[in-house]
């Protein structure tokens, strides 16, 4: 199995994002502040080296990292 770029809770973070989740949702939905939400977003577009959201999101299903 390969080594996910991402780790588990920023995957889970993407996850919900594209299901149309807001940061606010997200949060709830796990538990964590809004601010959390946003770091780990954040994380995950470092990692990626991509700037935006969508473009993270694109970048993730090109990779498998994701599903829709």
């Amino acid at each position: 199995m390969k080594k996910s770029i991402l780790t588990k809770r920023e995957k889970q973070v993407f996850e919900l994002l594209i299901t149309n989740k807001s940061t606010k949702d997200i949060a709830n939905i796990l538990k964590i502040s809004e601010k959390t939400v946003r770091n780990h977003i954040s994380n995950g577009m470092q990692k990626l080296g991509v700037k935006g959201r969508a473009n993270a999101v694109v970048e993730l299903l090109r990779l498998g990292e994701i599903t829709l």
